[in-house]
């Protein structure tokens, strides 16, 4: 019978046997058909084999060699004539009634690599049928499918035959229902089309959520009856040979790790199985790294089954008492408050070097992506790699790591359910504000997402999963149809579109009519279109299509709402998503076309990621468009080391930023005594000051020497000289916006159009990308006024646009940028216009060969997933190499910046080395889509680096240059230490309070702090959450609404409930000496305190709203 999991399990002193070999010569694990092959030898013949390759002093390929010597340990004992006895692989005959019906028949295909005997006597089914006609030919093909007789190899399916099965003929049984196998295409994933040509058929759009289908549809490397939930045998089969399924017998046995159809359940394991999945990964979370059955005895198993009914939040102050605590870190601990709020439930696992991993989670998070709101919260695994102490840096063979791709290359198990690699991602994280200092980061930045395709739960039949029974590449075709591509790096980049954390457009894309449209090409000065060194036609509009203004108004309600502020029928100019629909997947920009009709979405090809494959037209279908941003007004923008570099290399001189520094340290410092100094820091850190409470204190009379005001004032002060310390400069008249091309093609390639909050702007502008790391890649451009775009957008606003004219694109002169999303940096700072001079836009000088990729449509289940593992390694390396190219580069342009103008040979020799790293950084970054491997030379690699950089002593050198100063002069003004000031109250709030209401809050400040206490011992992940979540709660009961604008409550009411509360909270923050203890009063009740301060202070007050505020500081 065949497996029913891509690995193959092997005795544990064959599978110790092999990790040593692979440890010690560096090798790469053998492949499933090699473990096969193992597992189809006695225990003590493969010990021999693997003593021998051991011993061998050369081993080209671990999986080759094994082959070899079972071949010639196999040709020893088994004649020609006779059949070899596979001792560890179960394989009976089974025979079938001609013309019965059966319900399992197995099918192999000539390119399998199974080879069974006496095949050659089975009919052969012949079908023709034509290519797609995506495929751009014309001709018929014939293919060839076998249908064998008896239960053989699972995923013995052509990968590149397209037939129809109906019936057999010649005593072969009919076949129950119809399979059909889609053909292996070559596609590019760019399709030149007719103007306005439908991409789907909208009349015919359907949403298809069931399981069990009457025609099963299976797309390349896909098999019928994945990981059946039966073992069948053949003692088990009656007179008329029909299979009954072999009860499993349960016996205490590790809960997770190895194939789960070939592990006996844990009776644990089977006790907890009845719990909703939440709690049940709650208690594999908080026994750490320990087995469950060495933690949870059985008794321990029923007694927690029984508390199926408790709350979730009672359930985990349980579970943590009696586990977590003995076997967790605290900032591990995943307590919150609002269990029940609808929010997305994370479920998080770590694996380490040696292959071990722990589970954490869950947590409550208020983004989601397309992948967990189809497959629900509890089918997805999220999982990271976790550096060892003693090897930080992953070798480029990953010989330590291959414990943990074997440990998970065959999936994850919580409890009954097993999960497989669905995809992965770069999981950096742009916004570091969570990041705790304490804990090192990790050198890994991908983020693998794992899916629950596999149960061994006895009522798995009543299991409504959709994945179940279903290969991987059956699962990510559910979300799009990608074996269209046409490489593995492209397989992943593409199924990674699903990651995103998006917003869902609460539209019927069926009454969507999504159109496709040229792309428009890059044309020299005689009409010919231009390429690029790989051959590729260069394009203006890469990325970008259109949409209706209905639609874009909708996509925006749907985005703010999402974001938890109110909707004000805001019109954006550019909507960043993805769209999925009918196994298309689109990835970009749309501008809003006042021109197009209602509902309806224009598309480009250079848009689309992967095509539709016509043969599937009947499959289930996840069709969505997935919101990632919409263009909003822009905050002004900051500079950064590299962007401080290359305008240096430009001609600003190092006066100029330094100024700019001084006077923002300065501004800094008068926080604690300038209006305008503090409520410029409160709007810029805004989301760190409790939706800008520093703000709304200051707004409304309070005066600035106000304890909690100061306290809170320091602390964004503080932040502030950080980012100035790594370059973070404020620069006036700067801002990112998103890039599209201009509709109307009437601007010139040094031309752009940008429009702000009061319309289009004229002169010239400095336009950026970031990460931009070549000289030429900050470009001198003329904003200019287009009447006709108005047609087009209308009032919309925040964009800039590019020319549709020239040789090539200028978004892609500025670090190889496009139009899917990017945003470009902007300024009309007349200082850095007037001394700025631009270099030569960036063309590749040397570029890394493309690596030879496999074609999806060519490899059967088995070897995609090895792929996909092998690919997930090696992009690790390149991000890597990305790093070490940026800091690298850096290092060099620290070195040039110091040079004088007589130096011109030293600077040549570096700008040579620094356009080789510029090409390598910008290929490392493209390489998880392109399939390249990039490597740093040695020569390239610095010994040491700035001091500025802050790494290591031994590895730093001292700076002098203007970034070096830039980093010393902000160090050195020391941080502000607000809690050392003394604490007193405002005189306004010393009026008299009722003793009830007094007495009451001072009671339920009591209370609050054992239960905000409890929200603080929360991990990382969730302690802000449960910490918000106590505050609202208590806002709730001052206002009985969500905030003191829509409360009924009498006024008066109010104001002796908040006055109670700041009373409470500061005489408890006099008794222990600490202002922090201030802050509940202004959290909970701040917006009241504010509203009577402001009532009992003299002159006329004005409301005014924050993003308002902000345009004028």
């Amino acid at each position: 019978m065949g497996d029913s999991s891509p690995e193959v399990v092997l005795q544990p002193s064959i599978e110790q046997l092999i990790t040593k070999i692979c440890s010690e010569k560096c090798i790469a694990p053998p492949d499933v058909s090699a473990r096969r092959k193992l597992s189809m030898i006695t225990e003590a013949t493969a010990i021999e084999i693997l003593n021998t390759i051991a011993a061998s002093s050369k081993v080209r390929t671990f999986s080759g060699f094994i082959g070899h010597l079972v071949k010639v340990k196999l040709g020893a004992v088994c004649s020609p004539k006779d059949t070899c006895v596979l001792p560890q692989k179960r394989s009976p005959p089974i025979s079938f009634t001609a013309g019965s019906p059966q319900k399992y028949t197995h099918y192999n295909s000539p390119n399998s690599n199974a080879h069974l005997r006496g095949s050659s006597s089975i009919p052969v089914i012949t079908d023709y049928f034509p290519r797609s006609p995506n495929d751009g030919y014309g001709s018929l093909i014939s293919k060839k499918i076998t249908s064998l007789p008896f239960p053989g190899l699972k995923d013995a399916i052509p990968n590149n035959v397209s037939c129809h099965l109906g019936e057999s003929s010649k005593g072969i049984s009919r076949v129950q229902k119809q399979l059909i196998f889609s053909t292996g295409c070559d596609l590019e994933d760019t399709n030149h089309s007719k103007v306005n040509q439908p991409l789907i058929d909208s009349s015919n759009t359907g949403h298809h959520f069931s399981v069990v289908q009457k025609q099963h549809t299976l797309s390349p490397c896909s098999s019928l009856g994945t990981n059946p939930s039966h073992f069948y045998d053949i003692s088990s089969a009656n007179d008329n040979s029909t299979l009954i399924p072999d009860q499993r017998k349960l016996t205490p046995c590790e809960s997770i790790g190895g194939p789960i159809n070939n592990l006996a359940i844990s009776q644990q394991s089977l006790l907890l199985a009845e719990l909703e999945f939440r709690k049940l990964f709650m208690i594999y979370s908080y026994v750490g790294r320990k087995k469950l059955e060495d933690v949870v005895s059985v008794e321990d198993a029923i007694e927690i089954k029984s508390m199926k009914t408790v709350t979730m939040f009672d359930f985990e102050a349980k579970i943590w008492a009696k586990y977590g605590c003995k076997f967790c870190e605290p900032c591990d601990r995943a307590m919150h408050f609002d269990w029940d709020s609808g929010k997305t439930h994370l479920y998080h696992c770590y694996v380490c070097v040696d292959g071990s991993y722990q589970f954490k989670g869950p947590y409550l998070d208020t983004r989601r992506n397309h992948l967990q709101r189809e497959l629900g919260d509890d089918n997805v695994l999220i999982v990271q790699f976790v550096d060892d102490v003693n090897t930080p840096d992953m070798p480029s063979n990953y010989c330590s790591w291959i414990a943990a791709y074997q440990r998970i290359s065959g999936g994850i198990s919580v409890g009954l359910r097993r999960y497989r690699l669905f995809a992965f991602k770069d999981g950096r994280d742009k916004n570091n504000k969570g990041f705790n200092s304490k804990k090192p980061r990790s050198t890994w930045t991908l983020k693998c997402y794992f899916i629950r395709k596999e149960s061994n739960a006895p009522w798995v039949e009543k299991d409504d999963c959709i994945l179940l029974k279903k290969t991987g590449h059956e699962a990510r075709c559910l979300f799009m149809h990608v074996h269209m591509v046409s490489s593995m790096s492209k397989y992943i980049s593409r199924c990674s579109l699903a990651l995103s954390n998006t917003v869902k457009l609460r539209v019927d894309l069926a009454t969507v009519r999504v159109e496709r449209i040229e792309d428009i090409p890059c044309r020299d000065e005689n009409g010919y279109v231009v390429c690029d060194e790989d051959g590729e036609p260069l394009i203006h509009t890469d990325g970008t299509g259109f949409i209706s203004e209905d639609l874009a108004i909708l996509c925006a309600k749907d985005f703010i709402e999402s974001k938890g502020t109110k909707h004000d029928n805001y019109e954006p100019l550019l909507i960043q998503c993805r769209l999925f629909k009918e196994g298309y997947a689109v990835k970009g920009t749309l501008l809003v076309n006042k021109k197009l009709k209602p509902q309806t979405i224009q598309v480009r090809p250079s848009m689309i990621k992967v095509e539709k494959d016509t043969r599937l037209s009947d499959s289930t279908s996840f069709s969505s468009l997935e919101i990632n941003s919409i263009s909003r007004r822009p905050r002004r923008a900051n500079l950064s080391k590299n962007l401080i570099a290359l305008l240096t290399v430009g001609g600003v001189p190092k006066n100029y930023f330094l100024d700019l520094l001084e006077n923002t340290l300065q501004d800094t410092q008068k926080v604690s005594s300038s209006m305008r100094a503090a409520v410029r820091v409160g709007l810029n850190y805004g989301q760190m000051d409790d939706s800008a409470t520093s703000v709304a204190m200051i707004g409304s009379g309070i005066p600035l020497d106000e304890p909690y005001l100061q306290y809170r004032l320091s602390i964004l002060a503080n932040e502030e000289r950080k980012g100035l310390c790594g370059g973070k400069l404020p620069v006036n008249e700067s801002f990112y916006l998103i890039g599209t091309a201009d509709p109307t093609g009437t601007l010139n390639s040094d031309e752009v159009c940008i429009i702000l909050e009061n319309g289009q702007i004229s002169g010239k502008v400095l336009v950026y990308r970031n990460p931009g790391l070549h000289f030429g890649d900050i470009h001198v451009l003329n904003a200019k006024y287009i009447d006709k775009l108005e047609e087009f957008v209308g009032n919309a606003k925040y964009g800039i646009f590019f020319s549709t004219k020239g040789k090539r694109s200028v978004g892609n002169e500025i670090a190889g940028g496009d139009f899917d999303g990017d945003l470009y940096w902007v300024s009309r700072s007349p200082q850095l216009l007037h001394y700025f001079k631009a270099s030569a836009p960036w063309r590749r000088t040397y570029s890394t060969p493309s690596a030879p990729s496999k074609k999806p449509s060519v490899l059967s289940n088995e070897e995609l997933e090895t792929e996909l593992f092998s690919l997930l390694f090696s992009t690790q390396k390149q991000n890597m190499v990305a790093g070490k190219a940026a800091d690298s580069w850096l290092t060099l342009v620290d070195r040039y910046l110091t040079l004088g103008e007589n130096d011109t040979d030293e600077k040549h020799r570096i700008n040579e080395k620094l356009l080789k790293l510029v090409d390598l950084y910008y290929d490392a970054l493209d390489a998880p889509k392109s399939g390249k491997s990039v490597d740093i030379p040695k020569c390239l690699l610095p010994q040491k680096y700035p001091h500025y950089m802050d790494k290591s002593v031994e590895k730093s050198y001292k700076s002098s240059s203007v970034l070096g100063e830039i980093y010393d002069t902000a160090k050195a003004y020391l941080p502000d230490n607000a809690l050392l000031r003394a604490i007193w109250k405002l005189p306004c709030f010393n009026v008299e309070i009722p003793e009830p209401v007094l007495n009451l809050w001072k009671d339920r400040y009591d209370s609050d702090k054992y239960e905000m206490h409890k929200a603080l011992q929360s991990g990382d992940e969730s302690k802000n959450n449960s910490a918000n979540i106590v505050i609202n709660k208590y806002k709730q009961m001052l206002y009985e609404a969500d905030n003191f604008a829509s409360s009924t409550r009498k006024v008066e009411d109010i104001y002796n409930d908040a006055l109670a509360i700041y009373h409470t909270c500061y005489d408890n923050a006099l008794k222990f000496a600490d202002v922090r203890k201030c802050g509940f009063a202004w959290k909970v009740a701040g917006e009241a305190l504010c509203s009577f301060h402001e009532l009992k202070t003299p002159g006329r007050s004005i409301p005014f709203k924050v993003a308002v505020l902000s345009m004028f500081i």
